[in-house]
């Protein structure tokens, strides 16, 4: 990728010591990709407002979160993965789009009742997807039963959304909003907007008859064990408080590459969090009034949320089953002795001194 620079609507934005560190660090990537092709795409099931349903999960490779080309996140290498030059043409993510669909029609026996739409970035920013192409995915898809788009909090507009519920199509907002707690969000993860531009998002989705699914994020950089685990507690129940957030999905922090965090995490200086802890936030904030689901990506894996390696997989499948049915004695059924050096973990790590078990 060639040097990254704010655009005029970024600059000022963010701690200026984290975007020039991003900046240099995502400039060692050199890859390219093709802007035909989308990112990724694949079949899975969802627990919706409307219960569980089968989904078709997009990733359209555009130009790049804006954000991220200004520095951005402490944590995303996602900008990484996205097509030189800032943007990608109308008929291009038409190209992307259609690619998507012959694997749903190759890979399942009927089309997905719930399409989630990623760019890495925004969604509902023209710069990254022209309102053109906005229209064309709505009426693609308007004889779905949900769909999910994602985006920061600036870029969410009623009447953007109304594309999509003025078809009768049920629709969701997802917004990273990481941290419902603002230095958190501001000093760990580099993101510049506050709790209450998340709410005023939450509202203007209403207008529109849409709803909002909030992304936090499990343990950023320079936060330790304990710090991690009441952050989400606390984040969580704020989240399902707004009106209109009916879904909270707790993503659980990866080293991603061309990130601060990955810097971090070869020099000893970061360890992902256990997935222990990722259960105990799910069980401690089963009686909210949303649905609060996780996605642990790249489980087991040093560069993942992980225990020792040995319960692994068992606890992931717990958490995915708990993600379906919303059973916290599904952890329960799932026990290992890593998790005493877990425990020792959460009492005794300081973010001064971390981290304290770094395998």
């Amino acid at each position: 990728m060639s040097e990254p620079t704010p655009e005029a609507y970024e600059q000022g934005k963010g701690m200026d010591a984290h975007n020039e560190v991003m900046r240099e660090v995502r400039a060692r990537n050199d890859a390219q990709y093709d802007p035909h092709e989308p990112t990724r795409v694949w079949l899975d099931e969802d627990n919706t407002p409307d219960g569980v349903a089968q989904s078709l999960t997009i990733i359209l490779n555009t130009g790049g979160c804006r954000w991220a080309r200004a520095g951005g996140c402490t944590m995303c290498g996602y900008v990484a993965e996205s097509v030189e030059g800032g943007s990608v043409a109308h008929e291009a993510l038409l190209d992307q789009l259609e690619v998507c669909l012959d694997h749903e029609r190759t890979e399942a026996d009927e089309p997905a009742g719930l399409v989630k739409i990623y760019t890495s970035g925004s969604f509902l920013d023209e710069r990254e997807v022209p309102a053109e192409t906005r229209r064309a995915i709505a009426e693609t898809f308007a004889d779905r039963d949900r769909i999910v788009v994602e985006s920061l909090p600036d870029f969410v507009d009623a009447d953007k959304l109304r594309d999509f519920t003025d078809r009768g199509l049920a629709a969701d907002v997802a917004i990273g909003l990481e941290t419902a707690t603002d230095r958190v969000r501001h000093d760990c993860v580099n993101k510049y907007f506050d709790f209450v531009d998340f709410e005023a998002a939450c509202d203007r989705a209403v207008e529109a008859g849409a709803g909002v699914k909030a992304y936090l994020l499990m343990k950023p950089p320079f936060l330790s064990e304990s710090e991690a685990i009441e952050d989400m507690v606390s984040s969580v129940r704020r989240c399902a408080a707004v009106d209109g957030c009916h879904t909270v999905s707790m993503n659980p922090c990866n080293v991603q590459r061309y990130t601060m965090v990955d810097d971090l995490h070869f020099r000893g200086g970061y360890r992902p969090p256990w997935l222990w802890s990722v259960a105990a936030v799910l069980e401690r904030t089963v009686d909210v009034d949303a649905i609060v689901v996780s996605d642990p990506v790249g489980h087991g894996s040093d560069r993942g949320p992980h225990n020792c390696g040995d319960c692994d997989d068992r606890v992931q499948r717990a958490i995915k089953d708990f993600d379906l049915r919303q059973d916290p004695t599904v952890f329960e059924q799932v026990d290992c002795d890593c998790e005493h050096t877990w425990e020792l973990v959460v009492e005794e790590e300081t973010s001064y001194a971390m981290p304290l078990a770094p395998w």
